[in-house]
């Protein structure tokens, strides 16, 4: 199924503000486009360094780069699949993220 990206241009916003993740995202969103998803293996297939974060979630964090990560959540619905920007930061920023186990319920978008 295609892949609905919710809160792109917060995704554009942020590339714009830091320009060293710029081109990173650009690419992330061509792959993204190109996208055919049935299940999270799918997912994972497209994004090779991507994780699916436990605990009932439905969220996916990807990596953008060496220092950039971005959660989403995800929902499959019947002819598309819907993926929400809940957060894009800093690999550091993650990391406080995930030491404080907010990853699964940040949603800064």
């Amino acid at each position: 199924m295609r892949v609905h990206l919710v809160k792109k241009l917060t995704l554009l916003r942020y590339a714009n503000e830091n320009a060293r993740f710029r081109s990173i995202v650009r690419y992330w969103l061509k792959k993204l486009q190109q996208a055919n998803w049935c299940n999270t293996a799918d997912i994972l297939h497209t994004f090779g360094t991507a994780d699916i974060i436990g605990n009932g979630t439905d969220r996916v964090v990807f990596d953008l780069g060496d220092q950039c990560r971005l959660i989403c959540h995800y929902v499959f619905g019947v002819q598309e699949v819907h993926l929400f920007v809940c957060w894009i930061g800093t690999h550091s920023d993650y990391d406080e993220l995930c030491r404080k186990r907010m990853q699964y319920f940040v949603r800064a978008y």
